[in-house]
């Protein structure tokens, strides 16, 4: 692997690690032996992290995936029941992350690679596109530990799986496998979990090269934004967008690419050619 294909910046975090490998960017939850529990540093890493891909116009995709055998393990309870102590009400968030997998302009994959609970699954469900080990145990199981279930996850739920089964996974606190994900359109396959970070970095390596960035960006701004919206508004902002797209330098090229039988040239960039009308990813940002 080339120096241009793959960059790395190894000192940069402590509870994470980020990569760039042919214009896809590798996030990784990176503390093996607590089998990625969630910590106050991670999650401001990550918020970081994901600020990183979506700002370098040269990331086409991100994937995310865990260290070791686990993707996220949840919350951390090596410090024991304070773990869920009266927090400051003024300070706290159930939130925590500033900035979202649903934020990056561009595509992000969840890899998850092995155990995802509580706050591990609940990040994951930010991501766009989900691969899972099918042998992989997960559940959001805050219900069963006298807390609520996390980081937005009744709104993101119910818009994957569906209202009638987001209450059972939800109220239930039970634990799942990977291919039960798969099997109810959580994931988009349930794999072995060697092969899971593979696939995921093979979506993300085609839309690399076939997606148009500006195009992929809009798309996923309008996903993320409209639900629950109405149809009416879908299609003013559909025709908005068109607007702003068509007789611009990609759209030509995507034609041409697709007639001549060869990998686009994208000239768009998400700096100088993304709309300033565009909504923010949610309500609050």
């Amino acid at each position: 692997m080339t120096a241009e294909s793959q960059r790395r910046d190894p000192g940069a975090y402590g509870d994470i690690s980020y990569s760039v490998h042919d214009r896809v960017a590798v996030i990784t939850l990176n503390r093996p032996e607590k089998l990625n529990a969630f910590s106050t540093l991670m999650g401001a890493e990550l918020a970081d992290a994901l600020r990183r891909g979506d700002a370098d116009e040269m990331v086409r995709a991100v994937v995310i995936t865990g260290a070791g055998r686990a993707f996220c393990a949840g919350a951390d309870f090596s410090g024991g029941p304070g773990v869920f102590g009266a927090p400051d009400e003024q300070g706290f968030r159930s939130d925590p992350l500033e900035f979202h997998p649903w934020d990056v302009r561009k595509p992000v994959i969840a890899a998850v690679n092995g155990p995802a609970v509580g706050l591990g699954m609940t990040i994951a469900l930010q991501c766009d596109i989900r691969y899972i080990a099918a042998d992989a145990r997960w559940g959001i199981v805050q219900n069963r530990r006298g807390v609520l279930p996390d980081l937005r996850s009744h709104w993101t739920l119910p818009r994957t799986v569906g209202h009638a089964k987001a209450l059972e996974i939800l109220l239930t606190g039970r634990m799942y496998t990977g291919q039960e994900a798969a099997d109810m359109g959580l994931a988009t396959a349930a794999l072995p979990a060697d092969e899971v970070l593979p696939a995921a970095m093979a979506t993300a390596a085609d839309i690399a090269v076939n997606v148009a960035p500006v195009s992929a960006a809009l798309s996923k701004r309008l996903l993320w934004t409209t639900s629950g919206g109405d149809q009416g508004m879908v299609n003013e902002l559909e025709r908005r967008i068109h607007l702003h797209v068509m007789g611009r330098p990609d759209a030509a090229e995507g034609v041409m690419a697709f007639l001549e039988k060869r990998p686009p040239q994208w000239s768009l960039t998400l700096a100088d050619h993304w709309p300033d009308w565009m909504p923010d990813a949610t309500q609050d940002g």
